[in-house]
């Protein structure tokens, strides 16, 4: 049996909002497997442990260029919200997303070997980090090149879609703003990923066997289940939302414009934040002191 820490117990919590309790009772089913606890979480309090997916840590910026169809969507991150707000960081965001478009480099690595201003994008950036002392990285990007449309939807600086289209530009800036709303995560039932539908299938199947309910019942509600799923993250399947009396698919068929696809950063999606705690450092710093003193 694995031990269940305070830090485990309070990491599940910051991700789900779930009581301290049944975190520790979800860690100890599940194990210590926090992905596993979260699982449970779920099964137990519903919508209560899904906040996960929408808590971001870390700080920084989305940025966009587009140059007729080739465009590119970069994400850059930084320590702290002060940072990105920082005209220096945030020219060095947009020459970055610039050179992506320009230049299709295969990966991070690639983007920070390109020139940029007579020395290397890696050179600037560690520039900048010794002028504003912070620690300062491109994380990913998204090259868009061929024969579609394009357009972008920056909310803020955290937030940023590209979509590639056919039709009316109008139509599509639209989507692309319904997308930093809704979030979808896949254009089409058909293309939600196959390991998203099967953690949803293991919660439904969960929930579903304790109804009680005879086992070809229990079937039915786990199919409803994933079916109202797919609809809800499926871009074209979702309520539009500036007229809830349509979905995407027929916004988008009433403007005569079809979406070939599309991404959406949120910036420090996926990444925890470092948590100081204060009062371990000062007893740490403490006992370092007392040490050297001895």
């Amino acid at each position: 049996m694995a031990a269940i820490t305070a830090a485990m117990v309070g990491e599940l919590r910051a991700k789900t909002d779930a009581p301290m309790m049944e975190c520790k009772k979800a860690l100890t089913e599940a194990d210590g497997d926090m992905a596993r606890a979260e699982e449970i979480l779920r099964v137990k309090l519903g919508s209560k442990a899904g906040k996960a997916a929408s808590r971001v840590t870390a700080e920084g910026v989305v940025a966009s260029f587009i140059n007729g169809t080739t465009g590119a969507l970069l994400e850059v991150n930084c320590e702290t919200d002060f940072v990105s707000k920082n005209d220096d960081f945030l020219a060095f965001t947009a020459d970055c997303a610039k050179l992506v478009a320009e230049n299709n480099p295969a990966d991070v690595a690639a983007l920070l070997a390109l020139p940029l201003n007579g020395s290397t994008v890696d050179t600037i950036r560690s520039a900048l980090i010794g002028k504003i002392g912070e620690n300062i990285m491109p994380r990913r990007f998204k090259r868009f090149a061929g024969s579609n449309k394009l357009v972008s939807y920056l909310h803020g600086t955290r937030i940023g879609v590209m979509v590639e289209f056919e039709g009316d530009e109008i139509a599509a800036k639209d989507v692309a703003m319904h997308i930093a709303a809704m979030k979808p995560v896949a254009l089409s039932m058909a293309d939600v990923p196959a390991e998203s539908i099967a953690i949803e299938r293991s919660v439904a199947v969960q929930k579903a066997a304790e109804s009680g309910k005879p086992p070809e019942i229990v079937e039915k509600m786990v199919e409803g289940s994933i079916q109202k799923y797919l609809k809800e993250v499926s871009l074209l399947n979702q309520t539009f939302v500036k007229n809830d009396k349509q979905t995407v698919e027929q916004m988008l068929k009433a403007a005569n414009t079809t979406i070939k696809g599309f991404t959406m950063f949120v910036v420090g999606e996926g990444i925890e934040k470092r948590q100081d705690d204060f009062a371990a450092e000062v007893a740490a710093q403490v006992a370092a002191a007392t040490k050297a003193t001895a």
